[in-house]
């Protein structure tokens, strides 16, 4: 969709908040809580930014950018190129961190700019009646959305800094033990966030935990090896070397297959596989899903995989 920036607050020093809409349409997709859509940049790349907003309002989207200074460029961009009454192309809502309707309680913890989904989380929760509370680790000191934070959880809310007049650490072990058996965790954040959840919920039944990832995990021992692909449609072949991805080679022989991220974290390239051995390394799919359905970006196979194509 061809949207416009209505409106651009500076949050912080770091941190803008975009209002897009939509130049003819009063109301936009529905957005899920935890969605996240896709902006194309004026440079040609492509973001995934969690939407911030009321998931109610439908005549706008909200997305958070925080400048990364060490990042690929499209936080600089957003806060550079960017004014109001600027064009910008946004896609449909996706949702791969939704919340689990049958959970007795929710639990979401956040880790710097990682508070984006729980915003639309919060704000659902919180209407909804539903038990739920948000634990927030900040190195800075508000954290970033903290006002609007106030305003929808109240004492709900758990503000964690160093940087604060009582320093707080979030201690992962504390927060989240001696809870109710339909209780589900969430979090997004920073990789060592994500790492302090996963071990303090390593004996919770799988389904109960939910990340959502914005960068890959680095794995620095992996060596690529070269495979095939069956395409189950036509029965033919085709190779994917080492130094290239399924992606891009069934891109190559023709297949108009759509991506965004190609890092594994935003689900656009998922596939169906019918056979084969998958070495699964994308930050999206969920255990269960990865038996059929596989990321085309960054996961690859053992000799070979025969696609649902």
């Amino acid at each position: 969709m061809k949207m416009r920036v209505a409106d651009i607050v500076d949050d912080s020093a770091e941190v803008k908040v975009f209002t897009l809409r939509h130049p003819l349409r009063d109301e936009l997709p529905v957005a899920s809580p935890g969605s996240h859509v896709d902006v194309h940049l004026l440079d040609g790349k492509i973001r995934q930014y969690s939407l911030c907003g009321d998931p109610d309002e439908k005549s706008q989207y909200k997305i958070a950018v925080k400048r990364e200074p060490g990042g690929r460029g499209g936080s600089r961009l957003m806060h550079e190129a960017y004014v109001r009454g600027s064009e910008i192309h946004v896609s449909a809502p996706r949702n791969n961190f939704p919340l689990e309707p049958t959970a007795d309680r929710h639990i979401l913890v956040a880790g710097g700019i990682g508070i984006t989904p729980f915003i639309s989380m919060a704000h659902h929760l919180s209407r909804q009646g539903a038990e739920f509370e948000l634990h927030y680790a900040s190195r800075q000191y508000p954290p970033p959305l903290m006002a609007s934070l106030l305003d929808i959880c109240g004492s709900r809310l758990n503000i964690y800094s160093s940087n604060s007049e009582r320093p707080r650490r979030f201690d992962p072990k504390r927060a989240l033990s001696n809870q109710p058996p339909g209780t589900h965790i969430y979090a997004c954040g920073p990789q060592a966030l994500m790492d302090a959840v996963s071990a303090a919920t390593s004996e919770w039944p799988s389904q109960q935990v939910h990340f959502e990832a914005f960068q890959a995990t680095l794995d620095e021992n992996f060596k690529a090896e070269p495979f095939d692909i069956r395409i189950a449609s036509t029965g033919s072949t085709i190779r994917v070397p080492a130094d290239q991805s399924a992606l891009c080679v069934l891109r190559d022989a023709g297949f108009l297959l759509p991506a965004s991220c190609e890092m594994g974290v935003c689900g656009s390239c998922e596939c169906g596989y019918r056979d084969g051995s998958v070495i699964h390394r994308d930050k999206v799919l969920k255990i269960d899903a990865r038996q059929d359905r596989m990321m085309l970006c960054v996961s690859r196979a053992r000799v070979s995989v025969t696609l649902d194509l």
